[in-house]
């Protein structure tokens, strides 16, 4: 998971560059050609085509067009927003898990977790800080993107014990590539540079690495020992915006992303718990 989290940032990073130039559509399609690349040589490694059979097709393909949708928007919130500002956006991803569990798993959320809900949300408004004009429309971007992170993490973890990370990997990356390729005729799209070949190169190779390590670590252990790790996403993406964009988090939003972290970390904990505990 902490190898995955610099990966993908790193990815993230590249992804918010090209968001200035390409649309959404044409990321993930010209990205998605490279994701293959790996994909085929840890396919060659492990005896063949057969590896990417599906016991669960329905699943998967619900959890690839979750990870879909959860792409799109991801460069949606780094097309308006700094890096970090975005992910710490995005990682209300489990605080939305606690509040939708009662609807999505029927489970009973005790007062503890639902304190750290209206945490997290606060530390959301303390970034956004509306004003008298109301708060910019591309704030719901990244939050949308928490709420399709948190649908697709759920879909993995119903896949465990009958997929493998490279067969969920797959069906992902095809779909996300077909999304993209159907944006096309409809967005129009155009060639990219030499230099931007190598930059989407580079992105498709980091994203399907990425993803395959974070599905492993969702595979092999339970989401709340690994999922603390996704925070380091906001310490990679901090030096990332400074070093290429020269972004810095004024105080407000570093508080927000503060609350933000640390109310998803309490839920966490409190999961880890929640054999002895039953709020």
């Amino acid at each position: 998971m902490i190898a995955g989290t610099l990966l993908l940032t790193t990815q993230d990073g590249i992804t918010k560059w090209l968001a200035a130039d390409y649309h959404a559509g044409e990321i993930l399609f010209y990205r998605g050609i490279f994701t293959f690349v790996p994909i085929a040589l840890l396919v060659a490694r492990t005896g063949g085509w057969q590896v990417l059979a599906t016991c669960n097709l329905k699943g998967t393909l619900i959890r690839a067009g979750l990870g879909t949708a959860t792409s799109i928007f991801v460069v949606l919130s780094f097309l308006y927003l700094p890096l970090a500002t975005a992910l710490a956006i995005i990682f209300l991803s489990p605080v939305m898990l606690t509040a939708l569990s009662l609807p999505l798993l029927g489970e009973r959320v005790g007062w503890r977790r639902w304190t750290a809900v209206i945490v997290g949300f606060a530390g959301v408004l303390i970034i956004v800080r509306p004003g008298a004009a109301g708060v910019p429309y591309f704030y719901i971007f990244p939050l949308i993107t928490a709420l399709l992170s948190t649908l697709r993490d759920v879909a993995t973890r119903h896949l465990r014990g009958t997929e493998n990370s490279l067969s969920i990997l797959f069906y992902s990356m095809l779909v996300a590539i077909l999304a993209g390729a159907a944006s096309l005729p409809l967005l129009g799209g155009h060639w990219p540079s030499p230099f931007d070949w190598g930059l989407l190169a580079t992105a498709g190779i980091l994203v399907a690495i990425s993803h395959l390590l974070t599905i492993q670590a969702l595979l092999l252990a339970p989401g709340g020992t690994v999922a603390p790790f996704k925070y380091l996403s906001l310490v990679w993406a901090g030096v990332i915006g400074y070093g290429v964009w020269g972004d810095v988090p004024d105080q407000w939003k570093l508080a927000g992303a503060a609350l933000v972290v640390g109310s998803g970390l309490f839920i966490l904990h409190r999961e880890l718990k929640r054999p002895q505990a039953t709020t």
